[in-house]
């Protein structure tokens, strides 16, 4: 899998993308879903990571005030799962959630909280994502990995 270490300098990062997402294309993408009425907006596109926000408001706190953990796994989830379809060729491939896990560390009570997406794993049948969640202060709130079943589509009759 293609990644980018700072530390090499001058050399670019290898994009991960099987065809360049635009923000525009992925955020249309996810019009009248659970990703809009949450809020959620993608917000950059790397060479091998996504970055979206949600806000911290009356759709996605729990009844304590606080951000509901279901909806900081939507926004990793939502990521993740994201970040896969745009590294397939999805005329032969579909990409499908198998297993999701979180660390919710630190709690959030306004404003937005903002996920950043990159690879862990990349292999021909599965594909591990880490999601590292932070608030506007750049705390960690939360820490997801995601593992994503990559499933070759039946040829067409």
């Amino acid at each position: 899998m293609p990644t980018f270490d700072p530390a090499d300098s001058g050399k670019q990062p290898m994009s991960l993308w099987h065809k360049t997402p635009s923000l525009e294309q992925i955020n249309r993408s996810h019009e009248d879903t659970a990703v809009s009425q949450m809020g959620i907006e993608f917000i950059e596109v790397g060479a091998d990571y996504l970055v979206a926000r949600m806000p911290v408001d009356a759709r996605t706190r729990q009844p304590a005030g606080l951000l509901h953990g279901g909806a900081t796994m939507l926004l990793a989830e939502t990521l993740a799962s994201c970040a896969a379809w745009q590294t397939i060729d999805r005329t032969r491939t579909d990409a499908v959630g198998l297993e999701i896990n979180a660390n919710h560390l630190r709690a959030a009570r306004e404003g937005w909280v903002t996920g950043r997406v990159a690879p862990v794993h990349a292999g021909r049948s599965t594909q591990v994502w880490e999601v590292r969640v932070s608030d506007e202060r750049q705390r960690l709130v939360s820490i997801s990995r995601v593992t994503i079943s990559l499933i070759p589509k039946a040829p067409a009759p």
